[in-house]
């Protein structure tokens, strides 16, 4: 930008950056003209608005910079209408009903917070997706709107203790798990190709169960993948830094350095397309489906959150001395009484049919929402739960200086354990939000977890202000309020074992949901609490909450509804013609042994083979009748007007049938001639290197 910009664009566009500021009209004029010169330096003949609609991809169309002038001639054009504003087609994106197909006109509008990138002979430009009427039907816009009223918020929190802070800004790091596996492997399997994930397949002898995998020396090939991936990534900014092999076989992990979060989060959506890319060039195909194999460990994507100012601070690290420490403890503490008065929305934005079959495995944390903090820091609050009301003697003061805020650094030193059975985890300076599955998009949650963070923030800093008011001074009050805020979430702090069935006892004697299903999480996230949360900070109107909900039972329902129709076409046209023709060549078999042998040796000879041609019949029964159940079922949840319902229905009377069309199919698979059975197995997939 240094480069191509004059000083006056250059400026305001950090000021955009930076504060928010809006960009002139001549200014963006200016912006356009420098980013098509660049571009066009770089070979590049297209640009698009690059945005992230509601269908969990990203989308682009491709405008060409060539304009037909007069005289039979021709210019590279691009104005700064062109670099603010597209317009792609409204309707055909998920709109909840905002929409209709006759009103097809939607805008995107370029985000110049996030850097432009070239991909290929295209310039791709950042940008928010609105409809005609000024809704928004993408993840961006609503991500956008909560970093902004938590930056209000924190920076107003902050001037009780540095009046030099003008802006906060979260931050995330993020951590992208995803299975490798060969291409001609992949195409092999119908039920990868259309639903991302293994319908059918028996467990192979070896698995994860020697632990040999995790972290263990990458295989040359993958790691031809990884370099080239990373070079790909640094082209495009991406501040890629971590590499290594996961627990499952065939399983990986990559992660960056910590960024500002919108461009943390775009550069995650991008880094999927490009790991895409990438790996068919290495012949391999990449899966981030949570759960793409039965037995083994799914794949997540932690997000690293944290505050940060713009003198250089991270709120959720603790400094050298109390005044420091009272800050982390502010900002701490009403971390966890958010999350507490908010975790059904915070676990309604993980919710997917994707993540359901990974949450409360024994690779990621269960459905009940709670916080870790590591028992030191646990300590640490109980102290300060013992602060008297009203104003502090000089004994008290000196206590939780000395003793309890004072040492808090010296704790945290031997305070960095992690507990992987907990969603939200305190990791030293950050909290990690462990649930987050691998082909989300991290800005659900981020929105999330940022304009629940804002409110409690606005919340925190009215009853502060209140007792200040009253007479105690500014470090009294806000030990005061902590104090509160530790005994009304305390429910919500759990240090033990998140898989065990007591802990699922307990927080339920708690208070604490188990939402263990999309369709109940997403109920819950249309409680008037949540809804009003929204409105009153200005992320979503109403009828955008009821359209995104509307949205993610739609996508939850139909997720089934394909793979119920894959589960049944693998198992009547696959299966059971394999199964049948095995059978058919025992029976064969049977004949002519019984042409052979007596009556009495035959009996002895064939005892197996007709054992086997049994169980193959009553197992193709099961198939057959499990199908058609399924299918009736599927089409009575598909015929169910209402989406709640509609979802509720597939999830309860439809996912259910699966596991009897798995069973039946995988006991076949280990009476199957191999040569004869139509899947490629798990055991190749897994362990082709």
């Amino acid at each position: 930008m240094r480069e191509y910009l004059t000083k006056e664009a250059f400026s305001s566009i950090i000021d955009a950056i930076k504060k928010g500021t809006k960009i002139q009209r001549h200014i963006a004029d200016q912006v356009a003209v420098a980013m098509k010169d660049w571009a066009m330096s770089k070979g590049v003949t297209h640009y698009t608005h690059w945005f992230q609609p509601l269908t969990g991809a990203t989308a682009e169309k491709h405008d060409s910079f060539f304009t037909p002038i007069e005289g039979g001639r021709a210019i590279e054009r691009f104005s700064g209408g062109m670099l603010i504003q597209q317009e792609p087609d409204a309707s055909s994106f998920p709109n909840g009903g905002i929409r209709n197909t006759f009103e097809a006109r939607g805008y995107t509008a370029w985000d110049p917070t996030s850097p432009a990138f070239i991909m290929g002979t295209t310039l791709c430009i950042p940008s928010i997706f609105i409809s005609y009427t000024g809704e928004t039907l993408d993840y961006k816009a609503p991500l956008l709107r909560a970093l902004h009223s938590v930056d209000e918020a924190a920076t107003s929190v902050m001037h009780y203790f540095d009046k030099n802070v003008e802006k906060v800004t979260p931050t995330l790091g993020w951590e992208q798990e995803y299975f490798l596996i060969d291409s001609a492997l992949h195409q092999s399997r119908p039920d990868l190709v259309l639903t991302g994930k293994t319908l059918l397949g028996h467990a192979p002898a070896k698995g994860q169960q020697l632990d040999d995998h995790y972290f263990g020396s990458i295989p040359t090939r993958v790691m031809n993948f990884m370099k080239e991936l990373e070079i790909e990534c640094m082209k495009l900014g991406i501040p890629v830094t971590t590499r290594h092999n996961e627990v499952a076989p065939n399983q990986f992990e990559l992660a960056p350095m910590f960024e500002e979060v919108n461009v943390a989060i775009d550069h995650n959506s991008l880094l999927m397309d490009v790991m895409g890319r990438v790996a068919n060039k290495h012949h391999f195909k990449v899966l981030l489906h949570e759960k793409p194999f039965a037995g083994i460990n799914g794949s997540g994507k932690h997000n690293n959150w944290s505050l940060a100012t713009n003198t250089g601070e991270n709120l959720l690290s603790p400094g050298k001395n109390p005044k420091k420490n009272l800050q982390f403890l502010t900002f701490f503490i009403n971390t966890i009484k958010a999350v507490y008065e908010y975790a059904d929305l915070l676990r309604a934005s993980i919710a997917s049919a994707n993540n359901d079959h990974r949450l409360g495995a024994n690779e990621a944390p269960p459905a009940i929402i709670s916080v870790f903090i590591g028992s030191q820091l646990y300590k640490v609050l109980n102290e300060l739960e013992k602060v008297t009301d009203g104003k502090l003697s000089p004994e008290e003061k000196t206590e939780l200086k000395l003793n309890v805020v004072g040492k808090i650094p010296e704790i945290l030193l031997d305070n960095t354990d992690r507990n992987r059975t907990s969603p939200f985890a305190f990791t030293g300076n950050k909290f990690e939000i462990r649930a987050v599955g691998s082909s989300a998009n991290c800005a659900e949650p981020m929105t999330v977890m940022n304009a629940i963070m804002a409110k409690q923030l606005r919340d925190f800093k009215v009853e502060v202000d209140a007792l200040i008011e009253k007479g105690l001074k500014k470090d009294e009050a806000i030990f005061n309020v902590l104090r509160e805020y530790i005994k009304q979430s305390k429910n919500i702090m759990f240090e033990g074992d998140g898989y065990s069935d007591d802990w699922a006892k307990e927080a339920k004697k708690r208070g604490l949901s188990n939402l263990k299903t999309t369709p109940e999480a997403l109920k819950k996230e249309m409680d008037k609490k949540f809804v009003e949360l929204y409105e009153e900070l200005g992320i979503y109107s109403h009828r955008e909450v009821e359209a995104r909900n509307e949205i993610k039972l739609e996508k939850y329902s139909t997720t089934i509804d394909i793979e119920a129709r894959v589960i049944a076409d693998i198992a009547r046209n696959h299966i059971i013609p394999a199964a049948l023709n095995y059978q058919n060549r025992l029976i064969e078999n049977v004949k002519g042994l019984k042409d052979i042998f007596s009556e009495k040796e035959f009996k002895a000879i064939a005892k197996e083979q007709l054992s086997l041609i049994t169980q193959i019949s009553e197992n193709v029964s099961k198939i057959k009748l499990g199908v058609e159940e399924l299918l009736v079922a599927k089409e009575k949840a598909k015929g169910t007007s209402d989406s709640q319902k509609q979802a509720e229905a597939y999830c309860f009377n439809v996912k259910t049938l699966f596991d009897g069309i798995r069973e039946a199919s995988d006991a076949l698979e280990m009476m199957v001639d191999d040569e004869l059975w139509p899947l490629t197995k798990y055991r190749e997939m897994l362990f082709t290197r």
